[in-house]
């Protein structure tokens, strides 16, 4: 026999049906989101914390204990980028990360191959195009040797061409690998995986982990800023510096190298300082308090960026403000106040990294030589990339080395893949300018600074530049060999989300390229 208090009476029994219809709808109109949420057992927060628990273990490649870890990764509420300890000693605070979007041809700057230029002309092996996928090569197309004289140079004797005769003279800075590739071979998908770790959308950025792992040691500004040039976005768009399925807090912060660092930040005309202040404190509370209740990590963000804009307000336009440095440094950076230019860019980094930024990430677009048009032609278009790029790059490794930051900031610069041995010929026709397609399989990326052995060059590639014959360093191993740079095992570095231990190496196997390592 049923309870009385759960028997439906006569009385009950007898209502009309739309009475019951009524107070059904009454108690769903009442059971809002907020008393739905309320009624999750542990709510939000206790999901959210649950996710960032986790043990960490130095790698074996380094030599410490081999015992467990535990690295932390909770931190207050109100602020969610403070510093953190790597996992073991750390060779780099810092990554100054330039990258040329488009992707420039290793064999008119690194890749010195005298048999490409004999054979100049001839009709490509038909080994070369068996098997291989191609943006727009059809038929058979010619080789293509660098239009470009190369030498040797510096106390390591590296080749390089004429192109970058300013960055020449750093030759012996630097770790030229030369057995980079990808399994993408369209700039997108490629971009993505070379700052992500994967080709598809929604995963975290690399600057994203190292600032989800590390923290940033000034609250002032962003722990993780990004700064563009060269007139468009990558291909990949904002992706390239998304937090992905990290909490939001931990994505790049685009800015910018003339005018406001970024758009709006300063106070209206009628709001002063005091008021904007008092206004942020209240909106602060109603976040403190949203965020006890349910511990939604967006929440938390929201609080983070509020004040992150109100204390940028005095130092981000400091930071950016160019017009401060000597007119002797402008000049070696040949760079412009006003302009956004990868010069300036540049000189902005070096000022970002004295300042403590975490993770500094340059885009520089317009390096798609495929010869389709004089803006894409490797001996117009290409030429004025490598002008906007190697006084300022030798500038910034000048001033890193000078202010004593170069030995614990990693300097990265390279594409997302390479271009081939081949003259594109798109249509089967041969074209009006010079160009090459896309190469996955072969590109030249270099290294310097934290860590870094100088002065060498790694891998090696067949006698036309096409395909690596030693020494092949996958993408995943490059973020594995950087991650070690700074403190983490690239296993260990990891943020579970749907059922996953997600991590920037993915799930192939990645090694820690430790003959570049000094």
């Amino acid at each position: 026999m049923p309870d009385s208090e759960t028997r439906p009476n006569k009385q009950d029994q007898q209502q009309p049906a739309e009475t019951h219809q009524d107070v059904r709808r009454a108690v769903l109109e009442a059971e809002t989101r907020r008393h739905f949420l309320r009624t999750l057992s542990g709510g939000l927060g206790t999901l959210f914390m649950g996710t960032l628990a986790a043990k960490y273990a130095p790698p074996a490649f380094a030599a410490v204990p081999s015992s467990e870890a535990a690295l932390d990764f909770t931190r207050d509420a109100s602020n969610p980028l403070s510093v953190l300890p790597p996992q073991f000693a750390a060779k780099a605070r810092r990554v100054i990360y330039l990258h040329m979007a488009g992707a420039p041809s290793q064999l008119e700057l690194f890749e010195h191959k005298p048999e490409l230029t004999r054979l100049d002309g001839q009709d490509c092996p038909a080994s070369f195009l068996a098997g291989k996928r191609f943006a727009f090569i059809n038929g058979v197309p010619k080789l293509l040797g660098s239009q470009y004289p190369f030498h040797q140079t510096g106390q390591s004797g590296q080749w390089i061409s004429d192109r970058l005769p300013h960055l020449e003279k750093h030759i012996d800075d630097l770790c030229i690998i030369k057995s980079m590739r990808t399994d993408q071979f369209n700039h997108a998908p490629a971009q993505l995986l070379v700052h992500t770790g994967n080709a598809r959308l929604g995963y975290a950025s690399f600057g994203s982990w190292v600032l989800y792992g590390l923290g940033t040691e000034n609250q002032n500004l962003p722990g993780f800023i990004v700064l563009l040039s060269g007139g468009k976005t990558p291909d990949g768009g904002k992706q390239l510096w998304g937090s992905g399925f990290l909490p939001s807090v931990y994505q790049g912060v685009q800015c910018r190298s003339h005018g406001e660092p970024v758009l709006y930040l300063e106070n209206p005309p009628s709001v002063s300082r005091p008021l904007r202040r008092s206004m942020l404190d209240v909106i602060d509370e109603i976040n403190k308090q949203t965020y006890a209740e349910f511990g939604n990590p967006e929440t938390v963000t929201r609080i983070a960026q509020y004040e992150l804009a109100f204390r940028m307000q005095m130092e981000a336009t400091d930071a950016m403000d160019i017009r401060k440095e000597p007119e002797s440094v402008r000049a070696r950076y040949a760079s412009k106040p006003g302009e956004a230019s990868f010069a300036n860019n540049c000189l902005v980094a070096r000022r970002l990294a004295e300042r403590g930024v975490r993770f500094i990430q340059l885009y520089h677009w317009g390096w798609d030589s495929h010869g389709s048009a004089a803006s894409e032609a490797l001996n117009i278009g290409f030429v004025k990339r490598c002008s906007e790029v190697d006084q300022p790059i030798a500038a910034l490794l000048d001033d890193l080395k000078q202010r004593g930051l170069l030995e614990d900031t990693l300097l990265v610069w390279g594409g997302e893949f390479g271009r081939t041995s081949m003259r594109e010929n798109r249509g089967g026709q041969q074209m009006k300018f010079v160009g090459r397609d896309h190469n996955p399989g072969a590109f030249t990326l270099w290294l310097a600074g934290a860590g870094i052995k100088p002065g060498i060059t790694h891998g090696e590639t067949d006698d036309m530049g096409y395909e690596i014959v030693k020494d092949p360093v996958e993408v995943r191993d490059l973020h594995a060999t950087m991650l070690y740079l700074l403190g983490f095992d690239h296993h260990k570095l990891n943020y579970r989300f749907q059922g996953l231990q997600q991590k920037l190496t993915s799930v192939k196997p990645a090694r820690i390229v430790g003959e570049i390592l000094a």
